[in-house]
């Protein structure tokens, strides 16, 4: 059973892409990964900055999150869009991850990782701007990043009000289970 780590690339407490976050870690669950949800707000970070980097060294949340990464096969992440790219704090932690720490190589947390990529938005293109930029950096990271993506246009009307269920649930599904057997057999090799 593969490993995978979600998480949505926003804290706002009613994000649309917390909500796709839950539904899709539940998803990914029932296509027969092992989920570890976590929330980026439980790991606050400085703006990436190499001088405060020199004199304080790598923040203790970036390296208990470059722990997670590498203890998990795969990653899911939902991220919202700010002007057609990433919104800062989804950009801010991938940078602080990627730093080097104590001889290791920063890509290390992000070689061998296999990824599914998702966006929610309120607006007609359901952030899929900003998934071209967000496969972008993971695949200079060393990530393979799958050739599917979710794109979820008029989050406002996608989920159900009483379960928070997505009502068109079938693109999401097939995705996730593609990342659970794709990282399954990644594994394996």
């Amino acid at each position: 059973m593969p490993k995978i780590l979600a998480f949505s690339g926003s804290i706002r407490r009613d994000s649309w892409n917390r909500k796709l976050i839950r539904v899709a870690a539940d998803a990914t669950r029932a296509a027969g990964g092992d989920v570890t949800l976590i929330d980026l707000a439980d790991y606050p970070l400085p703006l990436y900055d190499g001088d405060l980097e020199d004199r304080d060294g790598v923040p203790d949340n970036a390296l208990r999150l470059k722990a997670l990464f590498k203890e998990h096969d795969a990653l899911l992440i939902a991220s919202p869009e700010y002007n057609s790219s990433m919104p800062p704090l989804l950009k801010n932690t991938i940078d602080w991850i990627s730093r080097e720490w104590q001889g290791e190589s920063g890509l290390v947390p992000y070689q061998s990782k296999v990824a599914a990529i998702l966006a929610a938005s309120p607006g007609t293109f359901g952030g899929m701007r900003m998934l071209p930029h967000l496969r972008q950096i993971l695949n200079t990271l060393g990530v393979l990043v799958l050739p599917g993506q979710f794109s979820l246009p008029h989050a406002d009307t996608a989920f159900d009000a009483e379960t928070g269920a997505l009502k068109s649930p079938a693109r999401l599904h097939a995705l996730v289970l593609e990342l659970v057997n794709t990282a399954a057999a990644l594994k394996q090799a």
